[in-house]
């Protein structure tokens, strides 16, 4: 690891690989699946609780990146959550936590397997920016509530008016990127108590007030994960196939509080 990267840590899973490339360059890679999960992520979180994540603003993330192919399989990104859905108990060295409603501040691309509309006017899949804010639920009551709805969006009548109501509950500000994938771009999160503004080489493309609630850890990643929350499409997560070798190539040039 470099030194840039001190406190970071890999989660490597199904073949997951990090390895490095000339200069500063850090290589997230993974290999072709048909059926198996896999996920190559640097996160610094894995081993605390919630609340004593390390990231809250004033904080600004530089980071240049390009992916391997302009539409991966799955999911790939940069920046800020709170990592709602851990649930593993402590299985693989992370902190068990109970699951939580997400809260995020990143840099997000999901590929057209997935459906996830949050802000008006914005598809559901697709190269963002994106900030997220959900509602406070308490954690114990997150997990039955979560079952509930999705067991009764499998009721065709109910399913538009489940999901629906349940997105409602979010608050979302997402700005659709026209930059290629494949290409170098320079990225950059500022964030401060009364907005964040996302950058792409030097031009605001997305400046909200629209804030996730604080802490949150800092994440960075590839996998070949799926999901689909919408009205038309009810609620499914899954894997995606690869076909080929598919890899997020990163700098960080910054990550530091500002």
């Amino acid at each position: 690891m470099h030194d840039y990267l001190f406190g970071l840590k890999p989660l490597l899973l199904g073949g997951g690989k990090i390895s490095s490339t000339e200069g500063n360059l850090l290589r997230l890679s993974l290999p072709p699946t048909s059926n198996t999960y896999c996920d190559a992520q640097l996160d610094d979180y894995k081993h605390l609780p919630r609340n004593a994540f390390k990231w809250s603003p004033p904080l600004t993330l530089e980071i240049r990146a390009r992916a391997s192919h302009n539409s991966p399989s799955g999911t790939l990104g940069f920046g800020f959550w709170n990592d709602p859905f851990a649930i593993s108990l402590g299985q693989g060295g992370t902190a068990r936590r109970i699951p939580a409603a997400p809260q995020t501040l990143w840099f997000f691309f999901g590929s057209n397997n997935n459906d996830l509309p949050l802000a008006p006017g914005v598809p559901g899949d697709g190269w963002k920016a994106a900030s997220l804010r959900s509602p406070r639920i308490p954690s114990m009551l997150l997990a039955p509530l979560a079952v509930t709805a999705i067991g009764l969006s499998q009721v065709p009548r109910l399913r538009s008016w489940i999901i629906q109501s349940a997105l409602n509950r979010v608050n979302a500000d997402e700005a659709l990127l026209d930059v290629e994938l494949q290409e170098w771009h320079h990225y950059a999160i500022k964030w401060n108590e009364v907005r964040a503004t996302f950058l792409v080489d030097n031009h605001v493309v997305l400046q909200t007030d629209i804030l996730p609630r604080k802490p949150l850890g800092f994440v960075l990643w590839i996998d070949n994960q799926y999901a689909v929350a919408s009205p038309e499409k009810g609620f499914r997560f899954g894997t995606t196939t690869t076909h080929r070798d598919e890899w997020l190539e990163v700098e960080i040039l910054q990550l530091s509080a500002t």
